[in-house]
């Protein structure tokens, strides 16, 4: 594996981040604490080692990768980038609080910022994977 693979590894991290995400959800909504909490920390540690793929790719690579769409697609893809921008620096302490309150066993205050925190979460790993199809698979450069 080379540094030019790890957008795909990162986008393959978002999406597994997403399928821990929603099984936990599911988990949650089933009162089935312990499935929900061991989905939630493998999303958990999934989004962690993407933050490290991330910033090791960004350290290592020069070049930035031009978005090739055009007409109503280049919009699109940069709102779509700039909120999943936004919203995973917003996210990072989120989950922090989350998993904080929740591995304590504080479940009203685990709850109420998990309200937020969940949905942004989810948004986040998907619109990771739909950059990185946006960007190298359905307008891939030249």
């Amino acid at each position: 594996m080379t540094i030019s693979d790890l957008p795909a590894v990162n986008a393959s991290l978002n999406g597994l981040a997403t399928v821990f995400l929603t099984i936990g959800y599911i988990f949650i909504k089933q009162k089935k604490q312990n499935a929900h909490r061991n989905c939630m920390i493998a999303a958990f540690v999934t989004s962690t080692v993407f933050l490290a793929c991330y910033l090791t790719y960004h350290f290592n690579v020069v070049a930035v990768t031009k978005f090739q769409g055009q007409g109503i697609m280049r919009p699109i893809y940069f709102f779509i980038l700039i909120t999943h921008i936004i919203l995973a620096v917003v996210i990072v302490p989120l989950v922090l609080m989350s998993m904080s309150r929740g591995l304590k066993q504080r479940w009203e205050a685990h709850k109420r910022i998990s309200r937020w925190t969940w949905p942004i979460w989810m948004y986040v790993s998907v619109t990771g994977v739909i950059v990185y199809l946006m960007l190298y698979v359905w307008f891939p450069g030249k």
